[in-house]
């Protein structure tokens, strides 16, 4: 039932895709890069972090409605940690109102110590629907709730599903060339085994106008869990640079 449950989300994305073919040539394909320096990884799903320094690379194409978003994440020590393969259509796209639907093609690494071959690392993939609702009050603020359904592949992995509403402010001025933005989100997971909780997670970022370096901090904290052992209060610093 998953698997039919992803085919169709492809089809949905390639039909659509080819529906538009006509007018794809009148919109110059959008491309754009960001590389970012953490203390402290944060994974799309902000619950889940390396809890060690990571190089994190996110590249979008963008054409129409349709997006093909990588993510690349390594620990300092050049060890992969997530490889995120996102591909999205928006089925409506209006100046104040977004819906979409994607579909992540992912694979998750994790250390383990065995006896007798010492540290190994091992690879997990993951199948991910997506479907998001987007409101834009203005450009620069917005609120979007989204749903995703994680699918482990290998024996072993387990199943969740994450809900998230996210409040995004941009653009705020400070002074005559300081830029900040700010997002909270408020996300609930709850994967198999009875690992689920509610967190908050706010993320500030700072920037100079004309400039493409930012620092960011972003902190989660849970508000209640069933994870054991309990998850502490997390915080993660950065600076990122967009290409």
């Amino acid at each position: 039932m998953k698997i039919l449950f992803q085919l169709i989300l492809i089809f949905i994305f390639t039909a659509s895709y080819s529906n538009e073919k006509a007018d794809s040539s009148k919109t110059k394909l959008r491309a754009g890069a960001t590389i970012s320096l953490n203390s402290n990884g944060i994974s799309s799903i902000p619950a889940f972090t390396l809890d060690k320094p990571a190089i994190i690379a996110t590249i979008s194409l963008v054409k129409n409605r349709f997006s093909y978003e990588p993510t690349l994440a390594y620990g300092f020590d050049l060890r992969p940690w997530t490889i995120d393969n996102w591909l999205r259509y928006k089925f409506v796209d209006r100046p104040h109102f977004e819906f979409r639907a994607g579909l992540n093609i992912s694979a998750f690494s994790s250390e383990f110590n065995l006896a007798e071959e010492g540290e190994i690392l091992q690879s997990q993939r993951y199948f991910t629907p997506e479907v998001a609702l987007t409101y834009k009050f203005s450009p620069g603020n917005s609120l979007m709730l989204n749903y995703l359904n994680d699918n482990g592949q290998e024996k072993g992995t387990i199943d969740g599903h994450f809900l998230n509403l996210q409040a995004d402010r941009s653009g705020i001025r400070v002074g005559k060339r300081t830029l900040l933005s700010a997002t909270i989100q408020l996300f609930y997971v709850d994967y198999d085994g009875n690992n689920d909780g509610l967190y908050i997670s706010p993320k500030i970022s700072s920037s100079l106008r004309n400039i493409p370096f930012a620092i960011f901090f972003q902190a989660i904290q849970p508000i209640t869990s069933n994870i054991s052992p309990y998850p502490e209060f997390k915080w993660n610093l950065g600076i990122s640079y967009a290409l």
